[in-house]
């Protein structure tokens, strides 16, 4: 009936959507390609997927729970450790090492961080 292709968008509640823009533009290479004002929805084009952020509000606050572990994004990588060094001296709350791990794309190495409201984010070099 059809064809899995790979992660289409991710929406993220956020308390501070600028600080969240910043984070996803500055350490993951996002950028803004679309904003809906009628629901202050921003969309951020990371390669083939969209990373969405839309404001908390007391109603849908902005939990790191919310019953997703962790989204994984396809990175392209020749040296994930340096890149770990790099984001730690830029203040990026990382957690843990780079370890080897299983993928979509195979078994290799990959590194998990927090953006600014907790969400934890694996980054994995396909291989």
């Amino acid at each position: 009936m059809f064809t899995p292709l790979g992660l289409d968008h991710v929406v993220f509640r956020v308390r501070d959507q600028q600080a969240s823009r910043r984070f996803f533009e500055d350490v993951l290479g996002c950028r803004l390609e679309h904003f809906n004002e009628r629901i202050s929805l921003m969309h951020l084009r990371f390669g083939d997927c969209m990373i969405d952020l839309l404001p908390a509000t007391p109603d849908e606050p902005a939990t790191a729970a919310g019953g997703v572990d962790h989204v994984c994004l396809s990175i392209r990588c020749d040296d994930l450790a340096k890149l770990a060094d790099d984001l730690r001296r830029r203040g990026v709350a990382l957690e843990g090492e780079v370890v080897q791990r299983r993928g979509a794309h195979g078994t290799g190495p990959s590194l998990y961080l927090r953006d600014p409201d907790g969400h934890l984010i694996e980054l994995k070099p396909r291989g």
